[in-house]
This record gives C-alpha cells, sequence and structure tokens, in this order.
C-alpha cells in the first residue's frame, strides 16, 4: 500500500501518534488532524517525514459538521484521495452522572460519536468510487456490555454507539470494498492517565498488566493489511481480556 493516503484524527499525541509514525515507516501520506494539540501536531508530522512519510497537518474541530467535511475536502484536494480513515479524536471525562452539565454530556457526543458519522459519509464516495478503502473507529473495551456506568455515562453511551455505526458502515460499504473496523482498547499507556492510575488498574486486568500504544497499533495494522480484508464489522478487544 505504497504512497497511500490516511486521515487521522487524534493523531497528535497517544495511540494516533503511533498508528502515524508506523505508517510513516511505510512511506505513507499521512494527514493528522488536532484541535488544540499545536506543538505536539508539528512535532509528530516532523517524525512523520524523519521516518520517510509525507505530513499533512491542520487543525480542525470535527466535532463540527461542517469542519469536518472541510478537512476530507482538504486532504483530498492535496493529495487526490483518503484511502484509511482513522477516527481517533474523543474526549473524555469522569463525573458522577447528578453532576454532569448538558455541556459536559453533549461534548462526550459531540466528540466521540458524531465525527465518525460526519467523517465517514465524506470519504465514502471517493472510497466507493475507487471500490477500496479503510475506517477503523475506536470504542471501549467493555462498551458492548451495557453495564452501568455512574461516571463516565455519556462516554460510555457514545462509545457503545461507535460500534453500532461501525457495523451499519460496515453493512452499507462492503459491497464496494470497504472495510469498517473498531478496536476497543481497555487500558492502554498512551501517556493520557498518570502512571500511578494505571498501576493501581493492572491489579483487576486478568493479563496482569497495562497495554501499549504498539498494542493498539499492531491491531490497526492487521485491519489495514491484505490479511484482514474479509474482516469488517468487527470490533478487536486490546485489553488483556479486562472488560469482557
Amino acid at each position: 500500500m505504497n504512497q497511500h493516503v490516511a486521515l487521522i484524527t487524534g493523531g497528535a499525541k497517544g495511540i494516533g501518534r503511533g498508528i502515524a509514525l508506523d505508517l510513516a515507516a511505510r512511506q505513507w501520506k499521512i494527514a493528522i488532524c488536532y484541535r488544540t494539540s499545536q506543538a505536539a501536531a508539528q512535532q509528530t508530522a516532523q517524525d512523520i517525514t524523519t521516518r520517510g512519510g509525507q505530513a499533512l497537518v491542520i487543525r480542525c474541530d470535527v466535532s463540527d459538521p461542517v469542519a469536518s467535511k472541510n478537512l476530507v475536502a482538504q486532504v483530498e484536494e492535496e493529495w487526490g484521495r483518503i484511502d484509511v480513515l482513522i477516527n481517533g479524536a474523543g474526549p473524555y471525562h469522569r463525573i458522577n452522572l447528578f453532576d454532569e452539565t448538558v455541556e459536559g454530556w453533549n461534548e462526550m457526543f459531540d466528540g466521540n460519536l458524531h465525527p465518525i458519522f460526519y467523517l465517514a459519509q465524506a470519504v465514502a464516495p471517493g472510497m466507493k468510487t475507487r471500490r477500496s478503502g479503510r475506517i477503523i473507529s475506536f470504542s471501549m473495551a467493555n462498551a458492548d456490555q451495557m453495564e452501568a456506568q455512574p461516571d463516565v455515562t455519556a462516554h460510555y453511551i457514545a462509545k457503545a454507539g461507535v460500534l453500532i455505526l461501525t457495523r451499519t458502515f460496515a453493512k452499507l460499504l462492503a459491497p464496494y470494498g470497504i472495510t469498517v473496523n473498531a478496536i476497543s482498547p481497555g487500558f492502554i499507556d498512551s501517556g493520557s492517565a498518570p502512571p500511578q492510575e494505571l498501576a493501581a488498574m493492572a491489579k483487576r486486568i486478568p493479563a496482569g498488566y497495562i497495554g501499549t500504544v504498539d498494542d493498539t497499533v499492531a491491531a490497526v495494522r492487521y485491519l489495514l493489511s491484505e490479511e484482514a480484508r474479509y474482516v469488517n464489522g468487527a470490533a478487536i478487544q486490546i485489553s488483556g481480556a479486562w472488560g469482557i
């Protein structure tokens, strides 16, 4: 898949950055979208270039449907196509449901669920024309369990919605040679959580340890490969058996 084009939202840091650098080592063209992390995005772009890829850095709030559409148009104008969409952006906060605000509630859906809809609609026409493409989104390891989540309610509902959107888009786009899958991480040391919190959580993970960005990147690498051409509508657990 030499010189293919990937658009990665949330590509400045963490798992998104890890995916970008992995693709760069195979000389991909990679557009990374960020909302506030400009310095990190610029550093990631520099590292992409160092590893042999080409980088395009775009600031965009993908919770805005017009901005999402324009983001896709800008990448397609620059490089002529988008072969892979990685929906990596997604805010998170922990608050009891009775203390949640309307703004906080909406933020979880606007950041974690709605952009997948906006961006898939925007990239689908080009992928359908070429009869190929990959879309990967991120849910969470226990999102299919429908458990009560008093402190992360909206986030949890949004991540369950990611699974439904993934399966629906997979069914709609499979006739065009496009796969749409999800990755459902558990606790991953991506730099977003304090080390002491992760260390405490390790005791609750059957495997006994926290996952790494590389664990997640390996799953993405598989889903982008020809070996995964018949994997469609799936959610791969990356959790050390936590949340199942």
